[in-house]
């Protein structure tokens, strides 16, 4: 299939269309679907539309396609965590990111506005049930670590880890918050 930038697709099994915006690889493309939508597809999810829109489909092309798709669905698939699909909200709790100044305070006094912060974010991702939080705190010495897991084990309806070290480091945890009864 000759598919380009610009390119008139629509999905094979949906019920939807769009252009082709981006090529991501050979065969893995980002189409702007016709509701202004980015989505990602192979080139196997897609059949090209004529420049004209008239739709001609080829019975064995389509054919061909769909067997190519289920073939692929049939991959094994990589084990992913299921909170890696929902956004997450980051916080950087390094000092330096939450004050434009710190001269004249105490370590003691930049640490509390590191736990303020904190709290005041996962306060805010309570009540915008935001379910997971990744809070940057840095390696130094651990002991913002130390006090934000204090805070974190007060939590009835959450549970905290390492953050992703590929991602973020070994200096930062993810907070995951569990389904809410009305907590706001």
């Amino acid at each position: 299939m000759n598919f380009k930038l610009g390119s008139k697709v629509a999905w094979v099994d949906e019920d939807l269309s769009g252009t082709i915006i981006e090529i991501l690889s050979p065969q893995n493309y980002l189409v702007e679907t016709n509701e202004g939508f980015p989505m990602k597809a192979h080139q196997s999810e897609l059949i090209l539309l004529p420049e004209n829109h008239y739709i001609q489909i080829d019975a064995n092309e389509l054919q061909q396609q769909l067997v190519e798709k289920e073939r692929n669905n049939q991959k094994p698939r990589s084990f992913k965590r299921a909170s890696k699909e929902i956004p997450a909200l980051e916080v950087d709790l390094h000092i330096e990111a939450i004050l434009d100044n710190t001269r004249g305070l105490t370590n003691f006094e930049m640490l509390n506005k590191q736990l303020d912060t904190a709290q005041q974010q996962l306060y805010f991702a309570r009540k915008k049930r935001i379910k997971r939080v990744i809070l940057i705190h840095g390696v130094g010495e651990g002991v913002l670590k130390s006090e934000l897991e204090t805070i974190l084990r007060r939590y009835d309806d959450i549970d905290f880890y390492p953050a992703d070290p590929s991602e973020y480091g070994y200096g930062a945890t993810e907070v995951y918050f569990f389904e809410q009864q009305n907590n706001g």
